[in-house]
């Protein structure tokens, strides 16, 4: 494999940075690119593109949450070189209305690149390290998706997929959905966290408790967000897939260590 051949987008964020340190490990050329990286890389700064791209021949690629997936920089990226993409999406997406990610899916997918579509369900560090963080701090995390379970799954264990898919054959044009091995709910989730750091940390579940909580928001952006996370609720407990195992020969981290490890 040439040197730096792989492009990895985000490299400083929660999986990117995982990515980067895995394909290492692994002895594979990496660019690690984000806005502060050791390759520049801004998604609202057009300019820094083509030097990001510049001898890539396989792309992780992610955006921030809210930020589209460009479709002009996924045609550069292929023009310029790029023969593989692996591409971080997210589980629930068509149920929730996402279409910034369901965009970036069909983007990938049109690009004239062999791709690997990752669909994680949610993130465990969520909890330490994401959007959830100050509400586990001041100890209520509202969300209203009432008791349903999801199958929690840890950013090792989506770095080392995607890896997976950028270094080994065999993947391509695959939507690989992932999780933990169990599926949990948020209230069990925050019990096990509270447990571990002898704290009581209270799920709020319905809509009248994260109207209350994201009261700083627009009413009609609350609103959405609320019909969004009933049609999740509504499917049901999540099924944990053995996805992680089939891909990496081993299996994915349980909740439970992740606590041990993070908290």
């Amino acid at each position: 494999m040439a040197n730096n051949d792989i492009l990895v987008l985000g490299a400083t964020g929660t999986t990117g940075r995982r990515v980067v340190a895995q394909l290492r490990e692994r002895g594979a050329g990496v660019r690690a690119a984000s806005r502060s990286g050791e390759v520049r890389f801004d998604w609202d700064e057009p300019s820094t593109w083509e030097q990001a791209v510049e001898g890539a021949r396989r792309l992780y690629l992610m955006a921030p949450d809210g930020q589209a997936v460009a479709e002009d920089f996924v045609r550069l990226a292929v023009d310029s070189g790029v023969r593989r993409v692996v591409l971080l999406s997210s589980q629930g997406i068509e149920v929730m209305g996402d279409q910034r990610l369901l965009e970036a899916e069909r983007v990938v997918e049109a690009a004239g690149a062999e791709w690997v579509v990752v669909r994680p369900d949610w993130f465990n560090q969520n909890f330490d390290a994401g959007f959830l963080r100050p509400a586990v701090d001041a100890g209520v995390v509202a969300l209203p998706v009432g008791d349903v379970r999801q199958a929690f799954i840890d950013a090792d264990d989506i770095a080392a997929v995607a890896v997976a898919g950028l270094l080994e054959d065999g993947h391509a044009g695959e939507t690989l959905v992932i999780s933990g091995p169990r599926a949990l709910s948020f209230g069990e989730a925050l019990g096990e966290i509270g447990r571990a750091t002898g704290r009581e940390i209270r799920f709020a579940g319905e809509p009248d408790d994260y109207r209350a909580a994201m009261s700083f928001q627009d009413d009609a952006e609350i609103e959405g967000a609320i019909a969004a996370f009933r049609a999740l609720a509504e499917q049901g407990d999540a099924a944990p897939t053995d996805t992680v195992e089939r891909v990496t020969g081993r299996p994915p981290k349980d909740f439970a260590t992740y606590v041990a490890e993070s908290w």
